[in-house]
């Protein structure tokens, strides 16, 4: 044969492949009675049942669904899915673990179980990324670890919800078109393997999607990948911490005095996620008369239900019906001492209705503290986007989930200072009967006598010390405050703080703890507007005043930094340092007015949005002094 191949007699056998619909989630048996054209469904469904029920699986490939609300609920896959629900042998802890029930995390663990049962195999998908590293994930990430004996992941990127970006700051597109970043895993099994811990090896692809020359592809993610094998990738392996078990690269430099420093829920135990409405148009307003009136036409049951659904856009839900809602609020008699006000975004304290009977989760266990004279610190478990993390903020009042971070991002939690009494006693020791209404610190005992020790002062339970002989809890919480607010601390653990709640450095110079804690009260002060600052900027322009599309101009030789609320009329004065600063996920003075759009721009208005730029540009100066503190008493670790 001019091939030359050999010539072959035997009879050639040909195996065809046999492809078959069913419902991959649902057990074997479960295989529901169907009639008319569902017939044929189910017959394809009950052909599937021998596989499912009798044959090895030794691949499984695909790229499952991501659905954050799936509505795959058999409790077959999720009890399979519940293995995923600890860690080192023992429950994960989360408060909210729903993202463990996302589709493709059951499809992953669904291929999983079939390589288990088979003892051997390989899984390969393409799916969301989030699992690499999200913290909800790590008892998934060691489950799959100790099932199988390689793990490669190429992590394709392009989170779009991140406003991810390449590492040398360019464009990061998705191979997809969608939002979610995307992953390639590789997850293999050896046939009678003892390994108990697997390898994990880890790659990178940043950039655009394509890159063309003259019409051809010669360049970007698709040209990668199709030209690329899965030997010629070049794999990382990761040295794992037993802390997260993450499958994407990590800086471990700074782990060690990272992990000896005090993580913020350990030192303030109570806390929680801020409030969430599932109605925030209905529950808050800027202005209290239309809250009230809106309140009352809901509580009157002369309109139907039907009237208040149309009027105000809001629908029952799984966890609130209206009807039962309106006719309990209606029996209320108490029901106008439920209005008061909530930290909704930066600067933007907003009226707000209190009361069960509106919002769905208020969280009034760690809110009822913020009704009385309390500060509160506002932070968020993981940093979502890009850049220096930002994630630290002050409040007096309640706060909403997302009061300072997106809301397609990370969720914010509230940590009071002080705890009151409440018919639900905590184990804290009662305070001393000096406390204003009988509050005691929601500091962790053990903390408290540490940072005395290092100090060598004595911890007082309320109040300040007197910077000589006592310290106090406000003491304590401006010290924190100071520290979240340094850049070099923000820039030295940013890849922790991406993952996890921040943590305080404790030191034992004491003059170091009081000039930070001096700065954070000047901080705190001024964050909550509780001092009037010069105002350095102008409204120079005469018009109707009213808020359209933001923009802004750049300062230049000839004009200052210039915020436009409309075509004509502008904010004058306006660095550009002062209106690119963000705090957590918002740039504070585009997301001010923005959040005011189509509305007058008030006098009042004018006084507030003037302060929030001269309080902005007095934090970028003390957190300056912060950093220059830290440096002369030897920078980071703090000692």
């Amino acid at each position: 044969m001019s091939s030359g191949l050999s010539a072959r007699t035997e009879p050639m056998h040909f195996q065809c492949i046999v492809v078959q619909l069913t419902n991959t989630l649902q057990e074997a048996f479960q295989i529901p009675q169907a009639s008319g054209f569902m017939t044929r469904i189910r017959d394809e469904a009950e052909a599937a049942k021998e596989v499912k029920q009798e044959r090895p699986v030794m691949v499984v490939l695909g790229n499952p669904p991501y659905s954050a609300v799936s509505s795959n609920t058999d409790p077959w896959i999720v009890n399979l899915v519940r293995d995923y629900y600890q860690v080192d042998g023992k429950p994960l802890g989360e408060r909210n673990p729903k993202g463990l029930l996302d589709d493709y995390v059951k499809f992953i663990r669904f291929a999983q179980h079939r390589i288990s049962e088979t003892g051997y195999g390989v899984v390969a998908f393409i799916t969301n990324h989030g699992y690499l590293d999200n913290p909800t994930f790590r008892g998934m990430r060691q489950n799959l670890m100790q099932t199988f004996d390689e793990i490669y992941i190429l992590d394709l990127h392009g989170n779009a919800k991140k406003s991810a970006t390449s590492p040398d700051g360019s464009t990061d597109q998705n191979v997809f078109d969608i939002q979610q970043g995307v992953a390639i895993s590789f997850f293999i099994k050896h046939k009678n393997s003892e390994k108990k811990f697997a390898s994990i090896y880890h790659a990178d692809l940043f950039g655009l999607r394509e890159i063309q020359m003259n019409q051809e592809l010669v360049g970007g993610k698709y040209h990668w990948l199709n030209e690329a094998s899965f030997n010629s990738t070049h794999w990382q392996i990761l040295n794992l911490s037993n802390d997260f078990y993450l499958f994407n690269q990590h800086d471990n430099e700074f782990s060690f005095e990272y992990k000896d420093c005090w993580k913020i829920t350990d030192l303030m135990p109570e806390n929680s996620t801020g409030i969430k409405t599932h109605r925030d148009h209905f529950a808050f307003d800027l202005d209290f008369d239309i809250l009230q009136a809106r309140i009352k036409k809901f509580r009157d049951l002369s309109f139907s239900d039907a009237e208040i659904k149309q009027k105000y856009l809001i629908k029952d839900t799984r966890d609130w019906d209206i009807n039962t809602s309106r006719k309990s609020l209606a029996n209320d008699k108490g029901w106008e001492k439920y209005f008061s006000k909530c930290l909704y975004r930066p600067f933007d304290l907003r009226e707000y209705y209190h009361h069960d009977d509106v919002v769905e989760l208020t969280k009034k266990n760690v809110m009822q503290h913020l009704e009385s004279d309390n500060l509160g610190l506002i932070t968020s478990r993981q940093q979502s986007q890009f850049g220096e993390w930002k994630l630290s903020w002050i409040t007096q009042n309640f706060i909403e989930c997302c009061s300072i971070s997106n809301k397609t991002k990370e969720a914010n939690y509230l940590f009071p200072l002080y705890l009151y009494p409440t018919d639900n006693p905590t184990l804290f020791e009662p305070p001393p009967t000096s406390a204003p209404g009988g509050r005691r610190p929601n500091l962790d005992e053990k903390f408290t006598q540490e940072i005395a020790q290092k100090l060598n002062l004595e911890f007082i339970p309320d109040g300040k010390g007197d910077q000589t002989q006592t310290f106090g809890p406000e003491d304590i919480f401006n010290y924190i405050y100071a520290v979240f607010h340094s850049s070099t601390y923000r820039k030295r653990y940013a890849e922790f703080l991406k993952i996890d709640f921040p943590r305080v450095p404790l030191t034992s110079q004491t003059q170091l703890f009081w000039q930070l804690a001096n700065i954070g009260d000047q901080l705190v002060q001024i964050h909550l507007m509780k001092i009037q600052l010069d105002e350095i900027v102008g409204f120079p322009i005469e018009g109707d005043n009213l808020i359209e599309k933001i923009t802004y101009t750049e300062p230049t030789e000839k004009q200052n930094g210039r915020v436009y609320i409309n075509k004509t009329q502008y904010i004058d004065n306006v660095p550009s340092e002062i209106y690119n600063f963000y705090i957590g996920g918002y740039q504070v003075c585009n997301k001010w007015l923005k959040d005011r759009k189509d509305r007058e721009f008030t006098d009042d208005d004018f006084e507030h949005y003037s302060q929030i730029v001269s309080i902005l540009k007095r934090t970028i100066k003390l957190m300056k002094s912060i950093d220059k503190i830290i440096e002369n008493y030897g920078n980071f670790p703090i000692q």
